[in-house]
């Protein structure tokens, strides 16, 4: 039977979402027949409320949910560093896999680790900010396009799909990853910008484009940047099978298979963007994705408008722009190496990954005194909040420099070492009792929601 890992990290109370989830844990059962692990990954306060909807939810053979908070994800990290052979700095190795502030990248790292040591063959992740969309009042699934496909040769999905835009050379090739984007709010919660001053939302959005770019090309970016797939109801499906444009997926919609075991996301905290490093990597290599258009609904919660939450949201925005600087650079070696990424076996040479990154570790950081100059006239231009926060940029700034370069430097260390702690894992139980025989591995009952999904 098909094992895949169906993930859910959250750091914010999401009840709804678990329920919905767990619906489309079932759907792959019922439909694919496939066992489903539903890995509920809990940085937040909420645990208990997540658990109350766990129990709530009816129990069926072939789904199990695993829900961890901190200390059960720090416990499995912790042993498979400490198993892992050729890991000399263990704690930094935990810090990266598990930091204090939030990362988009090493929550979904903990997700193909936990996914591993489960024997998953694929990790499907959804966000808890985000919802399904209906027709005729039931969810669509994007779980249906993705179990259709991920993980087969491409000369096999082509008859999975709605059409083909795949070279027949990469025939051959299993599909890596299967994904679609977002309907609703921008992915990135500067919307309130761009209704106070376009002008100013064009400077800074354009700020994350390759330095040297012409003003059209920045234009365009503008335009298409965090809109996903706009506001176009789902009516019926279309799926294709193509080398997928890192653009046209999001991370709260994706299926992985095999490149996550291969090479990780990057693990830098308070980093919006952190975790599409393998959208690009998947792209530069050729690798077959299927791109549907069974999006799902993004919202954002209150926190990030308001106080601190505003402030901590606009500090991971500005260190995305800052990361740029790096990956651009590395999406640029990814893309001249195109198929010599791949070995004999179709893996992606993670060595070559790290190395890039590492190279990119040298770069003149003129560019990002650029970004954060441009930043704090752009939001002193917008004044109020805005200008408070271009305050504290200035006096965070060569901090802020600081972290953008390690970050890059960490995932450079993390990637090096990621192929040997997925081995470990497949080995490690998820927890150091694994418990009495024929229970799951954390003590979590089989479990699922009423019938969703669209008629096959």
């Amino acid at each position: 039977m098909r094992r895949i890992c169906l993930t859910l990290p959250t750091n914010r109370a999401c009840p709804a979402t678990v329920a919905a989830v767990g619906g489309e844990a079932a759907y792959a059962v019922r439909h694919f027949g496939a066992e489903v692990h539903l890995l509920i990954l809990d940085s937040s306060e909420a645990f208990e409320e997540h658990a109350a909807a766990v129990r709530a939810l009816e129990p069926v053979a072939g789904v199990v949910v695993h829900h961890f908070d901190e200390a059960g994800q720090r416990d499995f990290l912790r042993r498979v560093i400490r198993r892992t052979p050729g890991i000399t700095k263990s704690d930094l190795m935990l810090d990266l896999m598990l930091p204090a502030g939030v990362s988009y990248g090493a929550c979904t790292n903990r997700a193909f680790l936990i996914a591993a040591a489960l024997g998953c063959e694929s990790v499907h992740r959804r966000d808890s900010d985000s919802r399904y969309q209906t027709l005729h009042g039931k969810p669509v699934l994007p779980v249906h396009h993705e179990l259709a496909s991920l993980g087969e040769r491409a000369a096999d999905a082509a008859h999975t799909v709605s059409e083909t835009a795949l070279d027949p050379e990469h025939a051959h090739k299993r599909v890596a990853l299967v994904g679609a984007s977002f309907v609703g709010e921008l992915s990135v919660d500067i919307g309130e910008i761009r209704r106070l001053d376009p002008a100013v939302y064009h400077d800074v959005v354009s700020l994350w484009a390759p330095g040297g770019w012409p003003d059209d090309a920045k234009r365009q970016l503008v335009d298409e940047s965090f809109r996903g797939a706009g506001s176009e109801a789902f009516t019926r499906d279309h799926s294709t099978l193509t080398v997928v444009d890192p653009m046209r997926v999001d991370m709260c919609n994706i299926a992985f298979h095999g490149v996550h075991e291969q090479v990780p996301l990057p693990p830098a905290t308070d980093t919006i963007g952190s975790d599409y490093f393998l959208f690009h990597l998947v792209h530069a290599a050729a690798l077959p994705g299927v791109l549907h258009n069974r999006h799902i609904v993004n919202f954002h919660t209150a926190e990030r408008r308001t106080g601190p939450g505003f402030t901590a949201y606009q500090t991971r925005f500005t260190k995305f722009l800052l990361s740029m600087l790096y990956f651009h650079h590395v999406y640029d070696r990814l893309a001249e190496a195109g198929g010599a990424l791949l070995d004999a076996d179709g893996r992606v040479r993670a060595s070559a990954v790290a190395a890039f990154a590492r190279e990119s570790t040298g770069l003149d950081q003129a560019g990002n005194v650029r970004r954060l100059d441009a930043l704090d006239t752009a939001y002193r231009k917008l004044g109020g909040r805005y200008a408070e926060f271009a305050g504290l940029l200035a006096a965070r700034r060569e901090r802020l420099l600081d972290e953008a370069r390690r970050d890059i430097e960490d995932f450079a260390l993390l990637t090096e070492a990621w192929e040997a702690l997925v081995h470990t894992s497949r080995t490690t139980p998820l927890r150091a009792d694994p418990g009495p025989p024929g229970t799951a591995p954390d003590q979590e009952s089989s479990v699922t929601a009423p019938e969703p999904g669209l008629p096959e």
